[in-house]
């Protein structure tokens, strides 16, 4: 694997993601934002975040495995919510769960969530963008 996911001493260690990763692959791939859209680009999930959650996980796995990888080869995600607040976390939760559950992984990375006012399209409620490092 070429991601080591690490919660060093002197941080906090919590249980949903990991301070920082270790990548020492040789490819690094940038994924622009995924949202809750199939592979014709229907709409998935409209006004469910842990659906749309989940698609833009999977989509992310669906992108790297095109270029050779995988969701393991994830070292670094940055997730974008509209109106976040922390009632919505379970859901958030939910969604990566049931995600992790389909790819087969450990969806647990160093993340950076950011609520937002909105997204590019007004049906979004979630954009995850994945940087990953591939042998």
């Amino acid at each position: 694997m070429t991601v080591t996911l690490v919660n060093p001493d002197g941080l906090p260690k919590p249980d949903v993601y990991r301070q920082l990763s270790i990548a020492t692959g040789s490819k690094l791939v940038f994924l622009a934002g995924q949202v809750a859209r199939d592979a014709q680009g229907g709409r998935v999930g409209e006004g469910d975040l842990a659906a749309q959650v989940e698609q833009a996980y999977l989509n992310i796995g669906t992108a790297l495995a095109g270029v050779g990888g995988s969701f393991d080869d994830v070292a670094k995600l940055t997730i974008y919510i509209v109106d976040w607040t922390p009632e919505k976390m379970p859901l958030l939760g939910e969604g990566v769960a049931r995600a992790a559950a389909k790819l087969g992984v450990d969806p647990v990375k160093p993340i950076t969530l950011l609520g937002v006012a909105a997204l590019g399209e007004p049906d979004l409620l979630v954009e995850v963008e994945a940087t990953a490092v591939i042998d």
